[in-house]
């Protein structure tokens, strides 16, 4: 593959133009196209925006504003981008929309450009089969912020050559990210081990243990940035129970990944988060997080009164569920134990990647909470993957060789 020096995007919302800005910064050239009319003139104006307070904040100077900003050209139509040799799609998470994106960027675009999707959930395999070159597509997943955030999922699919790889994960690098190459399975890795974070979060309140603020309150108190309710209403409640459904629907309806109805409750009410002024909580004018909405308090109350949860067992419940999921993760070969770890610490801010953090607390006493919890809800959310198990049973750790 040729070296990257003008790379195209197609979408200018807020993940296209995180991308742009990071890249006409990075010193690479920048062709951007959005279908929608007016939205990549939208784009345009927001990254200006961004660099003019980099300037503000003494993070640029001047010249260097000037220089990025003049790095940035917008483009007409789709097939214009195929002037650049990488082009990165971010246009919403539907199947069908991306497909034909990438049929006509195919068409358009020489042999050795490399075709790159920001898909979050949908199957690279899926994307990539739209094209008549397979083997030059691959999932390059950012993170918002985009300029903020540190790592970036580099997935190939399954005819992805290496030289395709190699390209992107020298292109993240560039940009000043950590690639992680991941398999491309449902959630790849951040969003498939996080859905535990939040689903166990879920669960705790559907039962009537605790209470959003309690679990938040408790998760925060022992180093996460943002408890599971509170993170749901930063990404956006819709966003999130569209993530998690094309994760439950991708792993064939695996009880351990199932929605919660307080997801759908709150989406269903309209409550889509920060960016509404309302989700799982009430927000202030300025973003101060208020009492957790009365309908999610109410659908607990449906659940059978119960002794409710001391912080001790929301943690060894919510802990033990992320632990799991990074196991199965390893174990299903989606990356190393240290690459889930490395990735889970930039993506989320955890305050330690999960199994590291599943080796500190005891992978035994992982197990056990995990066997309790199983004894109880019997339906195969809680069942142990055999990897922790054996690891567990041989006093053995993720990090080393195995005899």
């Amino acid at each position: 593959m040729n070296e990257v020096t003008t790379i195209g995007i197609l979408g200018a919302g807020t993940m296209g133009a995180g991308i742009a800005q990071v890249a006409v910064e990075a010193g690479l050239e920048v062709l951007l196209h959005d279908p929608i009319a007016g939205a990549t003139d939208r784009g345009r104006d927001r990254i200006g925006g961004f660099l003019a307070r980099k300037v503000e904040k003494d993070q640029l100077t001047e010249a260097e504003r000037a220089a990025a900003a003049d790095r940035l050209s917008t483009v007409g139509t789709l097939e214009q981008l195929a002037a650049a040799e990488l082009v990165i799609e971010a246009i919403p998470e539907d199947l069908a929309l991306k497909r034909d994106a990438f049929r006509r960027l195919d068409g358009a675009a020489e042999p050795d450009t490399i075709l790159a999707t920001n898909t979050s959930s949908l199957a690279v395999a899926q994307i990539a089969s739209a094209t008549a070159h397979p083997d030059r597509v691959i999932g390059m997943h950012f993170f918002n912020p985009v300029p903020l955030m540190a790592l970036v999922e580099v997935i190939p699919g399954p005819m992805t050559d290496q030289a395709v790889v190699d390209s992107v994960a020298f292109l993240a690098r560039l940009l000043g990210k950590t690639p992680v190459v991941a398999a491309d399975t449902p959630g790849f890795i951040v969003n498939r081990v996080q859905r535990a974070y939040y689903l166990e979060g879920y669960r705790i309140l559907e039962e009537g243990l605790a209470d959003a603020a309690t679990i938040d309150d408790t998760m925060r108190e022992i180093g996460f940035r943002l408890g599971p309710f509170e993170l749901a209403d930063a990404v956006g409640t819709d966003v999130n129970l569209a993530a998690g459904t094309a994760i439950f629907e991708g792993f064939y309806g695996d009880p351990r990944y199932r929605p919660s109805l307080v997801q759908r409750r709150v989406v269903d009410a309209g409550r889509l988060g920060r960016k509404t002024g309302a989700g799982y909580y009430d927000y202030a004018a300025d973003g101060t997080r208020g009492l957790p909405w009365s309908g999610i308090t109410a659908h607990a109350v449906d659940a059978p009164r119960m002794t409710p949860h001391s912080a001790a067992q929301i943690e060894a419940r919510i802990l033990a569920a992320i632990v799991n999921e990074a196991a199965s993760a390893v174990a299903d070969g989606v990356a190393s134990p240290g690459a889930i770890d490395t990735a889970m610490r930039l993506a989320t801010n955890w305050p330690d990647g999960p199994l590291a953090w599943g080796e500190r607390i005891g992978l035994g006493s992982i197990v056990r909470s995990l066997d309790a919890f199983h004894a109880s809800v019997p339906d195969g959310r809680y069942r142990v993957t055999p990897l922790l198990r054996s690891l567990a049973d041989g006093g053995e750790s993720f990090f080393a060789p195995r005899s």
